[in-house]
């Protein structure tokens, strides 16, 4: 069994964001870079999966500019059998990547296509939904359990009254979220061997893919700054202080 992974590249969850002076877009020069945390999650239950038996062989994909190389290089190293990297410096929305995953779908014929629920940049929880919808495949979002069987996955996912199980035929679309697994780290021998591991490379053009953007950023601004708080003596205080300072009551 084949599964297809996607990955995504991503400024590191450990660093502040800023927008550039002209407000543009965010600032990503001498940023450090990473797999997006929900991606790095997919992965692990690949090759989770593929400990298992079950999984004969990981594809991890990535799409943006070539150092989107080094995204695909640790999924590699944290397990993956080999990369494919759509390349582009074209801003890439959620439908453009949904639709070069339909193409390299239909060429690597998967039967688990798994990705995170969102990336931690643009947070749209839109790709996963948009390949299912594309490829016609079942889709089991939000995982927290993911159980392969003969022909079809069981997935228990997280929705806003507790955890709904959903059985889905093969070949399907899962995305990962939080409390799926922990991913592992990359060790230094799988490093050394990940750069061994091929790595092909295509382009939008090549997979016959518009990736023109729909919508357009008009303007990126970080959110005003809060004000101290104050601490107060009694409720009394505080009822004065909503009363003649904040105004709410």
């Amino acid at each position: 069994m084949k599964v297809l992974v996607a990955v995504k590249r991503v400024v590191d969850y450990n660093v502040k964001v800023r927008p550039k002076a002209d407000g543009t877009d965010v600032d990503t020069a001498n940023v450090k870079m990473s797999i997006n945390p929900f991606c790095e999650i997919a992965v692990e239950e690949a090759v989770r999966l593929k400990e298992k038996g079950v999984v004969s062989e990981i594809v991890a994909v990535s799409m943006g500019p070539k150092q989107c190389q080094e995204q695909i290089r640790t999924a590699l190293a944290l397990g993956a059998d080999r990369g494919i990297q759509v390349e582009t410096d074209a801003e890439l929305q959620p439908l453009a990547v949904a639709k070069c995953l339909k193409a390299l779908v239909e060429k690597e014929e998967p039967q688990l296509v798994i990705l995170g629920k969102q990336s931690i940049d643009g947070d749209n929880n839109q790709t996963g939904q948009m390949l299912a919808a594309l490829t016609g495949m079942g889709q089991g979002t939000f995982a927290s359990e993911v159980n392969v069987e003969e022909g079809s996955v069981k997935v228990t996912r997280e929705v806003d009254g507790g955890l709904q199980t959903v059985e889905l035929s093969l070949p399907a679309v899962v995305t990962t979220d939080l409390r799926l697994n922990e991913p592992r780290y990359a060790s230094l021998p799988n490093i050394m061997k990940a750069k061994k591991k091929p790595l092909d490379t295509t382009t939008p053009d090549e997979l016959g893919v518009d990736i023109a953007p729909r919508t357009k950023t008009l303007k990126v601004e970080p959110p005003a700054e809060r004000q101290a708080g104050i601490k107060v003596a009694d409720v009394a205080e505080l009822v004065e202080k909503l009363k003649s300072e904040a105004k709410v009551i």
